[in-house]
């Protein structure tokens, strides 16, 4: 096993926890390897396990009724998926999910982790509160994804993975533009000529899969 006690630390689901609780995790966790392509879980399979991700990259989905893939997250390495399996009854996975590109991931046994938590209401605090403020970030994704159009979106999700404090704004985008588009619910053309827009503007320079952003403030702008 790759993970260790120190490498959770920092991490939500996680920080709350000792260092002996952490080793006892991962005494009944498993490393999975994947090749890129490949699916490991289905969208209603039980689920006896949550999902942290070393290295790689996950996406999350859904199938419309005709097929077609809504994306619904991109899972970069040190983050966790699937944990609202936690208190589900039946806990049973939401997405499908699929490695991008060849991933490690690390599967968390459910009841060894609410066994912890029974012992820790300290931990709980913490976990609760960190839950609550993601919700509402998911809550914010929400509101750009159905109600603003889709030059807001994309303004937004570009914003959203600019390094803070960074003096250049270089973005290296983590998968295919297809499936950015998918999880901005727009058409890969769309999101095309969106690019070209903002680069015709001045905002941005996009070379392949690199995004330079020439002007963050009048970026900022766009979302008013």
């Amino acid at each position: 096993m790759n993970t260790s006690p120190h490498d959770l630390q920092g991490h939500y689901l996680f920080d709350g926890l000792d260092d002996e609780q952490r080793r006892r995790l991962l005494e009944h966790s498993r490393t999975r390897k994947l090749a890129a392509g490949e699916a490991f879980f289905m969208q209603g399979d039980r689920a006896d396990q949550f999902w942290w991700l070393e290295s790689g990259q996950i996406k999350l989905y859904r199938l419309s009724r005709d097929g077609h893939q809504k994306v619904m997250g991109l899972v970069m390495p040190k983050q966790s998926f699937a944990e609202g399996i936690l208190f589900m009854e039946p806990p049973r996975y939401p997405v499908n999910a699929e490695a991008v590109v060849e991933s490690t991931i690390l599967g968390v046994d459910r009841r060894v982790y609410l066994d912890i938590l029974k012992t820790s209401f300290v931990t709980c605090r913490k976990l609760f509160q960190q839950m609550v403020l993601r919700t509402q970030r998911h809550l914010d994704e929400i509101e750009s994804l159905t109600i603003q159009n889709t030059r807001y979106r994309l303004v937004h999700y570009l914003l959203h993975q600019i390094t803070p404090g960074a003096n250049v704004h270089v973005i290296k985008l983590p998968a295919r533009k297809a499936v950015i588009a998918s999880q901005l619910a727009m058409q890969p053309e769309t999101l095309s000529r969106l690019f070209r827009e903002l680069e015709n503007s001045g905002l941005i320079r996009v070379r392949g899969d690199v995004i330079h952003v020439l002007d963050s403030a009048k970026l900022q702008q766009q979302l008013t």
